[in-house]
C-alpha cells in the first residue's frame, strides 16, 4: 500500500535543482526559493509512517502545496502563524509577507490538517533556516556522507546549510567479522590538507564506551561489537572533521544509528500460574480470565507479536473443549456447557504463548499453567435423609429438643446455597414447635417452644420442609426429599394442683369470732389420668386469724377480724395457702386468699392533738382541735364533743364549741392561768349505727410567755406537772441507785482489806507473783515426790557456805540478812496465850520486810525437839486420851467451840 505525506518534495536553487524522489508514482512540482529555504518535517500525518524526513523549499511569495494522498473526504487546513503565512482550503501555503532573516521565526511553523467527516486531524512541522544551505550529498551506495562546500561564489550569496542524514539501520546480535564497516564520513576539504575524523556521542567515547569507533584517516565508522536493540534501541553519534592543527573545518553531522530488532526472545508470562473463576452452569461464551505475556522484542514487528493458545485442558470432562482463548489478547471464555461444580470442581489449562504472530516454525514460544476454579451455584436442594423422624417430650416442658433432622446438600458446604432452612408446614396449629438449624451440622433442631398438656394432646404429627437460604437456580425444582414427617410422643408428668380462681377474692365484716367458717379454697388436679389426693396447708398468715383443713381446704378464722389492724392493706388481708398431691414425686400450688374487710364502729373517736401549749394570758385564748377515729365513714364522723363534768373547774375555767363535723374549739373562761400542765377531759361521739363515746384527755401546757408569745420557763413547767406517780418512781431510781453505790463502796473498802492483809512487802521486782519460777526440776511420777520441805520452813541459823552469790538466788528464797524475832510460846498452858502469840506473831510478819507471799506457810513456832508445845501426837494417843482435861477449851471463845465440843465432853 503506498504511503506518503505532502508529496511535493522537490525543490530548486537558482541554477542549481537538487530533487528526492518519492516512492510512489505521484506528479511532484518543483518550487523555488529567493529569500528563503522551508524544510518540511512531519510529526502526524496522513498516510506516512513514523521517522520519515521530508524536505521542500519554495520562493518568496510562491507557494507549497500540500495533497492528502487520495482522500476524497474535504479537508481544513491551518497554520499556527497566520500574520507571516496562510494556506488556502486546496493546500497551497504561502508567504504572507517579505521575510528578512533578522525576521525568521525560531519556533517551527506548524500545519494542522483535518478530515471535516471524521474529525481526524495530522499535524506537520515547517522549519524554517537561511538561504544558503545545501542539503547532504550521499554516494550512490549510501555508504559515504559527504560535507557541503562551507564557501560559496560571493555572487551566489550562499551560505552553508543544515542537513539531516537518514538513520543507519544495524541489526542486532550480529556475528561479525567485527570490527564491522557502517559508514564511511569525508569532507570536500580533504583534497586540498589532511583531515581527521572523529565521533562522540554515548557508545563511542561516553558510556558505553568502545562500541563504534572511526578511521580518523579514513574516516570509516565501524561497530566494534554485537548490539543488543532491548539494552540499547538507537545511537545518537556526532561525526567531526578537523585539520592537523585542531581547527574544524566542517560543522559537525548528526548521525543516528537505530539497532535493528532480531527474534531473540521469548515471550515470557506476567504469572507462571493464573487463577480464575466460573459459576457452575454457565453458557458458552461466559468470559473466565485473561492470560498475559511480554516479549522483549520489538512489539511492531512479528518478533513481538504475541499470539496465545490453549495447550491442554484436564481433566477433559464432559468434553476436552471446554475452553478457549482469543489468540491475540489472551481472554479466555467457555465454548461449551455442562460446568457442574459437583463433578468437576477445578480445571486446569496449560496456555502457550508465540511470538512471530504465533508461526510455529520460526516463533519462540513458552507456557504458563491456568486454574479454573468452578464456583457452587445452589442448583442442588437439601434432601432428608428418612422419610419420618420420631422424638418425645414430657408435657410442660420448653426450649427442649424433641428430634434432629438431617438433611444433605451436594453444593459447597458452610455457603449460602448450602446452609438449611427449616419450616413447619403442617401439624402444629397452635405454634408450639420450632425447628432452628445447628450452624455445624446443618440438622433441624425440633425444639418446643410452648407448653404441651399430656391431657390435651397425646402425639403430635409435624410436616417440615427443608430449603436453602438462597434461592434455587432457575430451572431446579424442590424434589420430594425436601420434606418429612416428625413424629412426637407426649409423656405425662405429674403436675402441679392449681387453686381456681386464684386469688380468691371474699368480701366479710371485720369482728368476726373464731372458728367462724369464711370458705372453702380448694384446688383442681390437672392430671387427669392419675388417681391422686390433696393435702391443704397455710404457707402465709401474717396475722395468724385463719385455719385451713388439711382435707377439704376449709378455711375458718382463729382470731377476731380486725380491719384497723396493721396487716391490712386498703382493706385487704392476703393469706397464702399450698395444695400438695402424692404423686411421685409429689408436686405442690399456692393460692392467694384474698379478704376484703368491711368495716364496723368498734373504735372510738379520740381527740387531736393530744397536746397544746398556751401562755398564762392567752391571746387568742382558744385551741383548736380534731377528732380522730380508726373506721370509715359512716362509722366516724361527724363528731359531737363535750367537755366532761369532772372535775368541776373543767366546765367552770373552759369551754367547747363545734366549728365542723371534725372540728371544735377549746376556749378559755378566765384571762389569767397560772403556768403548770392541765388535762382538759373531752367526750367525743361518733356517728356510728351504734355510736361510740370516748372520754379523751386534752394536755394543755400553760406557760409565761416573752413578748414573741414563747414560752420562757419550761423547765419550771415540766417540774410542776410531774404527777405523784412520776415522783414516787423517781425516788424510788434514787433510793436504789444509793443502795448501790453503799454497797459498791462496802465492797471495795473489803477488798482493799483483804489487799492489804495479803500484800507482800517485798521489792516488786521479788514479787513471784509476776515471776516465772523455774526450778530445773520435773515431776517423773510418785518415785519423784520425795522433796525436800525444810526449805519452806524458817531455819534457826544460817550456814554461811549455803550464802548463794547475788544473782543465783531463788526469786522466792527467804533473803540472808537479819530477820525480825517472831515470839516463842511458854511452855505453861494458859487460856489466852494462844491468842496473844497469833496476834504477835501477825505483827511480826506484818514488819518484816523479807516475809513470803500471802498463799506461804507462816511458822509460828516447830514441833518436835525445838518446839516448847512439846509433840501433838497425844491428840491421837488413846491412852493418854482419858488423863487430858480440855474444858478449858470452852472459854477460849467461840472460835474453839467445835474443838471444845470433840475433847471436852465425856467418854459417853
Amino acid at each position: 500500500m503506498p504511503r506518503c505525506v505532502f508529496c511535493e518534495l522537490a525543490f530548486k536553487i537558482n541554477t542549481h535543482a537538487h530533487s528526492h524522489t518519492c516512492p510512489h508514482p505521484h506528479k511532484h512540482t518543483h518550487l523555488s526559493f529567493e529569500d528563503l529555504r522551508i524544510a518540511v518535517l512531519h510529526r502526524r500525518l496522513p498516510c506516512v509512517s513514523s521517522g520519515t524526513t521530508l524536505h521542500g523549499m519554495a520562493l518568496a511569495g510562491k507557494k507549497i502545496v500540500f495533497n492528502y494522498c487520495g482522500r476524497g473526504g474535504l479537508m481544513r487546513f491551518e497554520c499556527s502563524n497566520p500574520s507571516d503565512f496562510r494556506i488556502e482550503a486546496d493546500g497551497v501555503l504561502y508567504a504572507a509577507r517579505t521575510l528578512q532573516r533578522s525576521t525568521l521565526p525560531v519556533s517551527p511553523l506548524l500545519i494542522t490538517a483535518s478530515d471535516t467527516a471524521t474529525q481526524q486531524q495530522w499535524v506537520a512541522q515547517v522549519r524554517l533556516v537561511q538561504e544558503g544551505a545545501v542539503p547532504p550529498v550521499m554516494s550512490k551506495d549510501l555508504k559515504e556522507i559527504a560535507f557541503p562546500p562551507r564557501n560559496m561564489d560571493s555572487q551566489l550569496k550562499r551560505m552553508k546549510r543544515d542537513w539531516v542524514i537518514p538513520p543507519i539501520n544495524v541489526p542486532e546480535n550480529s556475528r561479525g567479522p567485527f570490527p564491522q564497516e557502517l559508514v564511511r564520513i569525508r569532507s570536500d576539504h580533504d583534497k586540498n590538507r589532511s583531515l581527521r575524523y572523529s565521533v562522540t556521542g554515548p557508545g563511542a567515547d561516553q558510556p558505553p564506551t568502545g562500541i563504534f569507533i572511526i578511521d580518523p584517516i579514513s574516516g570509516e565508522l565501524s561497530v566494534n561489537k554485537p548490539l543488543d536493540r532491548e539494552h540499547i534501541p538507537n545511537f545518537h553519534l556526532r561525526a567531526h572533521a578537523v585539520d592537523l592543527n585542531g581547527n574544524q573545518v566542517e560543522n559537525p553531522i548528526d548521525i543516528v544509528i537505530n539497532v535493528i530488532d532480531m527474534n531473540d526472545n521469548r515471550p515470557e508470562f506476567t504469572h507462571q500460574i493464573w487463577n480464575g473463576t466460573v459459576p457452575e452452569g454457565s453458557k458458552p461464551g461466559s468470559f473466565v480470565m485473561t492470560v498475559t505475556a511480554v516479549d522483549k522484542d520489538d512489539p511492531k514487528t512479528a518478533n513481538g507479536m504475541l499470539r496465545y493458545k490453549i495447550l491442554s485442558q484436564n481433566p477433559e470432562s464432559p468434553t476436552s473443549n471446554m475452553f478457549t482463548i482469543n489468540n491475540k489478547t489472551g481472554g479466555i471464555i467457555t465454548v461449551a456447557a455442562g460446568l457442574d461444580r459437583e463433578k468437576v470442581p477445578q480445571y486446569t489449562l496449560i496456555i502457550q504463548a508465540s511470538d512471530m504472530e504465533g508461526n510455529p516454525m520460526y516463533g519462540l514460544s513458552n507456557t504458563a499453567t491456568a486454574v479454573i476454579r468452578v464456583t457452587d451455584i445452589n442448583d442442588n436442594p437439601p434432601e432428608f435423609t428418612a422419610e419420618t423422624f420420631f422424638g418425645e417430650v414430657p408435657e410442660n416442658r420448653v426450649n427442649v429438643i424433641v428430634a434432629n433432622l438431617t438433611v444433605t446438600d451436594k453444593d459447597q458446604p458452610n455457603t449460602l446455597a448450602w446452609n438449611a432452612v427449616y419450616k413447619i408446614t403442617g401439624g402444629d396449629p397452635t405454634g408450639r414447635f420450632s425447628v432452628p438449624t445447628d450452624p455445624t451440622t446443618n440438622e433441624g433442631l425440633v425444639t418446643v417452644v410452648k407448653p404441651i398438656d399430656y391431657e390435651t394432646s397425646r402425639t403430635y404429627v409435624l410436616t417440615v420442609e427443608a430449603r436453602n437460604e438462597v434461592p434455587l437456580a432457575k430451572g431446579i425444582h424442590t424434589p420430594r426429599q425436601s420434606t418429612a414427617t416428625v413424629s412426637i410422643r407426649v409423656i405425662d408428668v405429674n403436675e402441679s394442683p392449681y387453686f381456681e380462681p386464684n386469688p380468691k377474692f371474699i368480701r366479710l365484716e371485720e369482728g368476726m369470732m373464731p372458728d367462724s367458717t369464711l370458705t372453702t379454697f380448694s384446688a383442681q388436679d390437672p392430671d387427669r389420668f392419675m388417681q391422686q389426693t390433696i393435702r391443704y396447708s397455710k404457707l402465709s398468715d401474717p396475722a395468724n386469724w385463719l385455719r385451713i383443713d388439711t382435707n377439704t381446704g376449709r378455711i375458718t378464722t382463729i382470731a377476731i377480724l380486725d380491719r384497723e389492724s396493721p396487716y391490712v392493706k386498703n382493706n385487704l388481708y392476703n393469706a397464702t395457702f399450698l395444695a400438695t398431691d402424692n404423686g411421685i414425686p409429689p408436686a405442690s400450688g399456692t393460692g392467694t386468699l384474698q379478704i376484703f374487710l368491711l368495716d364496723i364502729n368498734d373504735n372510738a373517736p379520740r381527740v387531736s392533738p393530744q397536746e397544746v401549749e398556751i401562755c398564762e394570758k392567752p391571746d387568742p385564748n382558744a385551741i383548736n382541735i380534731t377528732a380522730f377515729d380508726g373506721d370509715l365513714s359512716p362509722n366516724a364522723g361527724p363528731f359531737a364533743f363535750e367537755l366532761a363534768n369532772r372535775p368541776a373547774d373543767v366546765r367552770r375555767n373552759w369551754t367547747i364549741t363545734r366549728i365542723s363535723g371534725d372540728y371544735a374549739q377549746v376556749s378559755l373562761k378566765i384571762g389569767f392561768l397560772e403556768s403548770g400542765i392541765y388535762e382538759i377531759p373531752i367526750i367525743i361521739t361518733d356517728s356510728g349505727n351504734l355510736p361510740m363515746s370516748n372520754t379523751s384527755y386534752l394536755r394543755i401546757k400553760v406557760c409565761q410567755c416573752d413578748i414573741n408569745g414563747d414560752c420562757t420557763d419550761q423547765q419550771h413547767i415540766m417540774a410542776a406537772g410531774l404527777g405523784t406517780g412520776a415522783i414516787i418512781s423517781i425516788l424510788l431510781c434514787i433510793i436504789i441507785l444509793l443502795i448501790l453505790v453503799l454497797m459498791f463502796v462496802v465492797w471495795m473498802k473489803r477488798r482493799d482489806k483483804e489487799r492489804q492483809a495479803k500484800q507482800l512487802l517485798i521489792d516488786p521486782e521479788d514479787d513471784v507473783r509476776d515471776n516465772i519460777l523455774k526450778y530445773d526440776e520435773e515431776g517423773g511420777g510418785e518415785e519423784d515426790q520425795d522433796y525436800d520441805l525444810s526449805q519452806l520452813q524458817q531455819p534457826d541459823t544460817i550456814e554461811p557456805d549455803a550464802i548463794k552469790p547475788v544473782g543465783i538466788r531463788r526469786l522466792d528464797e527467804r533473803p540472808l540478812h537479819p530477820e525480825p524475832q517472831y515470839p516463842m510460846r511458854s511452855a505453861a498452858p494458859h487460856p489466852g496465850d494462844i491468842g496473844d502469840f497469833i496476834n504477835e506473831g501477825l505483827k511480826a510478819a506484818d514488819n518484816d520486810p523479807t516475809a513470803p507471799p500471802y498463799d506461804s506457810l507462816l511458822v509460828f513456832d516447830y514441833e518436835g525437839s525445838g518446839s516448847t508445845a512439846g509433840s501433838l501426837s497425844s491428840l491421837n494417843s488413846s491412852s493418854s486420851g482419858g488423863d487430858q482435861d480440855y474444858d478449858y477449851l470452852n472459854d477460849w471463845g467461840p472460835r474453839f467451840r467445835k474443838l471444845a465440843d470433840m475433847y471436852g465432853g465425856s467418854d459417853d
